[in-house]
């Protein structure tokens, strides 16, 4: 569990599956930026049961409120940039439900996971990618701590469409 000061990032609970599922589906919560179609009921369900939403190179973390209410999640996955150990990085991605949106949470939960990742693995960068119109994220992902590197042109198919993305980065250290 990873405590903030105004939100929590921790594993997820057996509990916690009916709301993601939900979430999933839902095009409230998916929005415009993370609508990559549906995904259909048990998705959630089946990584939970295969033990794969919490584990090297990748893990899915629900985001709290202080009171325990859900929020969002957050999720992380390792990419290279040579063969070795030591080229390794990780791409960080956030949902946040709408009503949770704009209150700092996303900013909260970036640097909380950037720096889980930097304690837990040897590692140089922690990134993070958003759509080159999604200002709030960019905003959020500038907040906390994160530097622009570019567009990465036409890199996302999304909605029919291939869209640019902005390219964000963290060094351990910053």
């Amino acid at each position: 569990m990873l405590r903030g000061t105004n939100i929590i990032l921790r594993p997820i609970k057996q509990e916690d599956l009916e709301t993601l599922e939900r979430w999933n589906n839902d095009p409230d919560f998916i929005g415009e930026f993370n609508n990559f179609g549906l995904r259909g009921y048990g998705s959630q369900i089946r990584a939970f049961d295969e033990g794969s939403t919490l584990s090297d190179p990748s893990g899915h973390l629900v985001v709290t409120t202080l009171e325990g209410e859900l929020a969002g999640s957050v999720d992380y996955h390792m990419t290279r940039y040579g063969p070795n150990e030591g080229s390794k990085a990780y791409m960080i991605g956030i949902a946040l439900a709408p009503k949770h949106q704009g209150k700092g949470y996303g900013v909260e939960a970036q640097q909380l996971l950037s720096a889980y990742l930097f304690a837990a693995f040897p590692i140089m960068r922690v990134e993070a990618m958003t759509d080159i119109t999604n200002r709030p994220e960019q905003r959020a992902l500038e907040k906390a701590g994160f530097t622009r590197e570019g567009v990465v042109r036409k890199a996302q198919w999304r909605n029919g469409a291939w869209h640019d993305q902005v390219l964000y980065s963290k060094l351990r250290g910053e």
